[in-house]
């Protein structure tokens, strides 16, 4: 008899490679971390918060411009599984970024179960399209903008890159100079059987419609695929599964493993700017 995925035949072991806190000793902690430094950033950096993007209450995101104008942009979109979290406790990714020069924006999104995964891409598009039209009256250059996510925002940031701009949105087809993804989700299909199925309510066509992995088409964006040295099999997995994709299709893509980080560490790089993280973003924008 077939497993329920590859080669897992129950919940409990899908379960146990895609439940984040077993990787960490105390998972209250490591969210307190995003919430103290988000804090911070907001304190100690320039912003403007909760700017409105599309028409309903949660289609808002924050920016943080840069201190010289037309700065290039990095926007970030945060994880939780599509269905925790908010753009709020994510303002830490600024705080390494803008001191390279970079305007950082933190997009929000509906949650799962009141919306679904369909309506979580295609605000965050909508989201990414407000950036590349609008980021030039906040002090951004519009010619310049990556983005990147983890986790659940990884998986949407893929999703973001194989839009097509230029027929739905009437903008460059890859307007991105580039793209990090910390451990993203690429591959939907174990999700269905997972402990977050009563929320996300994944249905195959959702799955199929949803898997990045699925649906990589030619770019000239180049990736970066990152993930946390003990984090489960399953995230390395989903991240190699992605880059042997994006490559078949002639594309560029690196990889990096972060030796001691775990799921919710494995961001940490971008408080820092000195971090590979920061570099890898500058690098691709061109900033200082």
């Amino acid at each position: 008899m077939p497993g329920l995925y590859r080669d897992f035949e129950t919940q409990e072991q899908i379960d146990a490679q895609y439940d984040t806190a077993i990787s960490v000793a105390d998972r209250a902690a490591e969210i307190r971390h995003y919430a103290e430094r988000s804090a911070h950033a907001r304190a100690m950096l320039r912003c403007d918060l909760r700017v409105p993007y599309g028409p309903t209450r949660a289609e808002t995101l924050d920016i943080f411009p840069a201190d010289a104008p037309g700065a290039p942009v990095f926007v970030f979109i945060h994880g939780g599984y599509w269905r925790a979290l908010s753009a709020n406790e994510f303002s830490c990714v600024a705080l390494g970024l803008q001191r390279r020069g970079i305007t950082v924006v933190v997009p929000d999104y509906a949650l799962c179960p009141t919306v679904t995964l369909d309506e979580i891409v295609r605000q965050m598009r909508a989201a990414c399209a407000w950036v590349l039209r609008n980021i030039g009256a906040h002090g951004g250059d519009p010619q310049r903008v990556a983005i990147g996510g983890s986790s659940a925002g990884g998986h949407l940031a893929a999703m973001c890159l194989q839009t097509a701009w230029e027929r739905d949105y009437g903008l460059p087809q890859d307007p991105f100079r580039g793209a990090v993804m910390a451990s993203g989700l690429f591959d939907l299909a174990p999700l269905r059987f997972s402990y977050l199925q009563p929320k996300i309510q994944l249905t195959e066509e959702l799955v199929r419609r949803n898997s990045p992995v699925l649906h990589v088409r030619p770019s000239p964006t180049p990736v970066l695929l990152t993930w946390g040295g003990v984090e489960q099999a399953e995230f390395a997995r989903q991240s190699l599964a992605y880059r042997d994709a994006w490559s078949a299709a002639g594309n560029r893509a690196g990889l990096l493993e972060q030796a001691g980080a775990n799921h919710f560490t494995a961001i940490h790089g971008f408080e820092d700017a000195g971090s590979a993280l920061c570099d890898w973003v500058a690098g691709v924008l061109e900033a200082r």
